[in-house]
């Protein structure tokens, strides 16, 4: 590895600055293959990151001039991609309703996903490709979009983050990552404390220490549809009481409100792999329902790595006061469940109250925030009243 540094300074300089737009064959949402409603104006960009990933990001600038407009930062969750926010049609589907609405949009693809399963010098098939956890996200990823947008732009920005996506922005803004470069931000189906999670297959797969094992046995990629993570999800599927024949509803509740061809075009896209050490650190936040940093198994690992026995938790306390917070939860959501999400209120109980927006949809579940069909008239448009009001 040596002289890596160097050459790391030089690509990642080199890839910052590189623009992709549609005139070219490009992996992401705006190559061909992606394209879900043509007209729109799509153009790809490519972000390094702290610790050497090239994260694929998308921006929809809509019409008119880009600088003069609001950006927003679109950040999706967990075993999923960017595609998320277009599976609907152009009018209900967020990425293209804020387009529509006069926004800058941006969507992040998250390390491991499709479009960015990209380092500056390691390959997907290698395990060390894979050796991070949602920390990182918090201290690589997402600083690096959102410092990315930031300079792009000129402006401070909008965030909207769901499941996964609300986690790493709530553990960022508790340690100060960035929040300077952010105006609001908006929280869908958030995740904090998840130690009530309702979806049996998600409980047993955290009390069964599937991550561990799978992790132990070697394998570094968490991917849902390969064949050693299948056969793990197939034997925790003949369980007793956990219905696999239809996974969105086992995983996320049952959502109320989603259009049967959405759904169809989301199981063409999905599932995307992740870390299997990832998955292991969200078990981890299910069995000890805090909001730590990952658990390396005993205490002389853990003083290696952070100085101290025991994992630092993230004080969500801490999360500034004045930072406008929009947080819409569901009461069906099997992942963001309703005592949970009163744990992360209890949190940010002295924040400054006209800065602090909550929203309770009864009839929702966790999928329903980004697929539903009505989630534009009871989610997306309090949403960006909440955007104008602290422009």
């Amino acid at each position: 590895m040596a002289g890596i540094p160097g050459l790391y300074i030089v690509v990642a300089t080199v890839v910052v600055l590189f623009l992709v737009t549609t005139d070219f064959a490009v992996a992401g949402l705006c190559s061909p293959a992606s394209v879900m409603h043509p007209g729109y104006k799509c153009q790809e960009y490519h972000v390094v990151t702290g610790d050497g990933y090239i994260i694929s990001m998308s921006r929809f600038p809509g019409k008119g001039v880009a600088s003069k407009k609001q950006p927003v930062l679109l950040q999706h969750g967990l075993l999923v991609d960017g595609m998320t926010w277009m599976l609907n049609s152009a009018k209900e589907s967020l990425a293209l309703i804020l387009a529509d609405n006069d926004y800058d949009v941006w969507i992040a693809n998250t390390r491991g996903t499709r479009f960015s399963k990209r380092h500056l010098y390691l390959d997907p098939s290698e395990k060390e490709f894979w050796d991070w956890t949602w920390d990182d996200l918090v201290t690589h990823e997402l600083s690096a979009t959102i410092d990315f947008v930031f300079k792009n732009t000129g402006r401070k920005i909008h965030y909207v983050g769901h499941s996964l996506g609300t986690l790493t922005a709530l553990a960022a803004f508790s340690e100060g990552i960035q929040v300077d470069k952010v105006k609001s931000a908006a929280l869908l189906s958030p995740i904090a404390y998840i130690s009530h999670i309702t979806t049996t297959l998600g409980n047993l797969a955290a009390k069964f220490f599937v991550g561990e094992i799978t992790n132990l046995v070697g394998i570094a990629e968490f991917d849902p549809i390969g064949k050693p993570v299948s056969i793990i999800l197939g034997a925790l599927c003949a369980n007793p009481g956990v219905d696999c024949s239809d996974l969105i509803t086992e995983i996320t509740g049952p959502n109320c409100c989603l259009d049967a061809s959405a759904v169809d075009i989301f199981l063409k896209n999905e599932p995307q792999s992740t870390a299997t050490k990832n998955m292991v650190h969200l078990a981890q936040t299910i069995r000890y329902g805090k909001l730590a940093k990952y658990n390396y198994g005993n205490a002389w690992s853990n003083l290696e790595h952070y100085g101290v026995f025991n994992p630092p938790t993230y004080n969500l306390s801490n999360i500034p006061r004045n930072l406008p917070l929009f947080l819409s939860y569901g009461g069906n959501d099997a992942l963001s469940d309703v005592t949970d999400v009163q744990n992360l209120l209890n949190s940010l109980q002295f924040h400054d109250v006209d800065r602090l927006y909550v929203q309770f949809v009864d009839d929702f579940a966790h999928a329903d925030f980004i697929m539903g069909v009505t989630a534009k008239n009871i989610v997306y448009s309090q949403m960006m009243a909440f955007f104008r009001k602290h422009q």
